[in-house]
């Protein structure tokens, strides 16, 4: 096993430099890589070049693009089976992964990418593989489901992605992983992305890679972008103390993390009433609800995410301004992980923690494994501002979706002939059976009378305001 670490100019290295056809880097171009992050810098010369390889990556972080770029590389595009399999802990990655995937295979042409999830039926999918795909991006069980189906054929697979795999683990996807690579062909390349490395990710690699070149970031995060501020409070002013936080500092979208699902509930309740326009995140949510949420917050329509460590593994939210710590992790890497959601990229951000006064050990725990020192406040140093927080869009929900050929064009189109203009229309998610628009929200309610006079496609569309 050979270990390297990027070279400190790695990166401002172009893409230019590695052995891509010219029409991939023009593609790269028009989808705004300018230069190569840390983890990409590292990690695509050996991908690219055939070798196995173990690195150190968070979301956020490039990564996606580090694993793409070879499995695409590889692909024999007439031949429709599955060559490449991206395995990820949530729907939510994989949809993400499979959506990046797509862009960065325009340059190659017909490139199909099947996403494989839990929480949808698995008759559609299975009739889709019928068809052939390229790539399979998917969570370990329902790859699995339909490995033993017999609807999933790896046969020709080339590729083998195992991407937050410390986060598989975590979840309880060990036997899964183990019974997926034991059906690939023993002659493929495998890439595997992980946070962190315990003794069983060490253990996972040494029994599926083979020769693996490892890479390791010196920090996955850059500290120096997040503000922390830890705040002391008595348990029963927790609620309180999130709301005057957020009435200072006033962030745009932040997420307040919470250690059970009843507390993520009751914090909801507790800003609502206040106000402001939060939703939960946790176990308990059927994926249906689960996914509304998460497009709202990722349409800005929704201010504050209320969520539980385990249902916000995976996500990765842009433009994140805040995280409160509303229960301080007594895990140094699950806080790390936390405040990591926000000053991605060329962002700065805020992580606050409320801490309890039986709690400061935790806090101290923290300082020494981050070798941070802590910046202790005052609640009363805060103004309590009683104007109201309210995020900037509103989220239209459209009854259609793919299977109704719908496509993102198709809503903007519709959207700017009702009156909008291209800057007042967010981002726009369209799923199997439903759509999601992001719009300015003092002019949603207009839109959703005009628009529900009007024609998506040439057919009349139910729409309603969330």
């Amino acid at each position: 096993m050979t270990e390297t670490a990027p070279n400190p100019d790695s990166a401002a290295l172009s893409f230019a430099s590695l052995p891509l056809a010219p029409a991939q880097l023009a593609n790269l171009d028009q989808l705004g890589y300018r230069a190569m992050t840390a983890i990409q810098a590292a990690a695509l010369p050996a991908a690219l070049a055939g070798r196995d390889l173990i690195a150190q990556a968070k979301t956020g972080s490039g990564k996606t693009a580090a694993f793409a770029l070879p499995l695409l590389q590889k692909i024999d595009q007439p031949c429709f089976a599955v060559q490449s399999l991206v395995l990820c802990p949530t729907r939510e990655l994989a949809e993400q992964v499979s959506g990046e995937i797509r862009l960065l295979a325009r340059a190659i042409g017909n490139i199909k990418v099947m996403t494989l999830c839990g929480g949808t039926p698995i008759r559609p999918q299975r009739m889709s593989l019928e068809h052939g795909a390229h790539v399979v991006v998917g969570t370990p069980g329902r790859v699995l489901d339909h490995l033993e189906g017999g609807s999933l054929v790896l046969g020709r697979l080339a590729t083998l992605v195992l991407d937050e795999a410390d986060r598989m683990l975590d979840m309880g996807f060990h036997d899964d992983i183990a019974a997926i690579a034991s059906r690939c062909p023993p002659l493929r390349q495998t890439l595997m992305f992980s946070a962190t490395f315990p003794e069983d990710i060490a253990e996972l690699a040494s029994r599926f890679l083979k020769q693996p070149e490892t890479v390791k970031l010196a920090s996955a995060h850059d500290a120096s972008k997040i503000r922390q501020r830890f705040y002391e409070v008595a348990p029963e002013t927790r609620f309180a103390a999130v709301v005057r936080l957020l009435r200072h500092y006033r962030p745009a979208s932040s997420i307040a993390f919470c250690n059970t699902r009843q507390q993520c509930r009751e914090l909801v309740e507790a800003l609502q009433a206040e106000g402001i326009v939060a939703l939960a995140l946790h176990g308990e949510l059927e994926q249906r609800e689960r996914d509304q949420v998460l497009v709202r917050f990722a349409q800005r329509s929704c201010s504050v995410l209320v969520a539980t460590d385990v249902a916000a593994r995976g996500l990765d939210i842009a433009q994140l301004e805040a995280v409160i710590n509303v229960d301080l992790s007594p895990d140094p890497d699950v806080h790390l992980h936390r405040i990591g959601r926000t000053g991605r990229g060329d962002a700065e951000g805020w992580a606050f923690s409320l801490v309890a006064p039986e709690q400061r050990g935790r806090a101290e725990a923290i300082a020494t494994a981050l070798a941070i020192s802590l910046d202790w406040k005052a609640l009363e140093e805060l103004s309590d501002r009683s104007e109201a927080l309210l995020p900037e869009m509103a989220t239209l929900q459209i009854l259609g979706g793919r299977r109704d050929k719908i496509r993102p064009g198709d809503v903007l189109g519709a959207l700017i002939g009702v009156g909008l203009s291209r800057e007042q229309v967010g981002k726009i998610a369209v799923m199997e059976a439903q759509t999601y628009a992001a719009v300015a929200r003092e002019f949603a309610d207009g839109v959703v009378r005009k628009l529900g006079t009007g024609t998506i496609k040439g057919r009349r569309v139910k729409l309603r305001r969330l």
